[in-house]
């Protein structure tokens, strides 16, 4: 079984390659504010669900 929600260290990889595609170019997909930090427009993103990103979770093993 597997759920919608996302574990820390699956944020953390998320949030971790929107940062560097935006850091490298890439168009952020909200509007920014004062803060021009990659890692903060992606958790902008994150929060607005607006991430390009698919997470695929497989389920565990017994």
């Amino acid at each position: 079984m597997t759920t919608s929600k996302l574990t820390r260290f699956e944020k953390a990889r998320i949030l971790g390659a929107r940062a560097l595609q935006l850091s490298m170019g890439a168009k952020p997909l909200v509007k920014i504010g004062d803060s021009i930090d990659p890692i903060d427009i992606a958790l902008l993103e994150l929060e607005n669900n607006v991430l390009p990103l698919n997470v695929k979770k497989r389920e565990l093993k017994k």
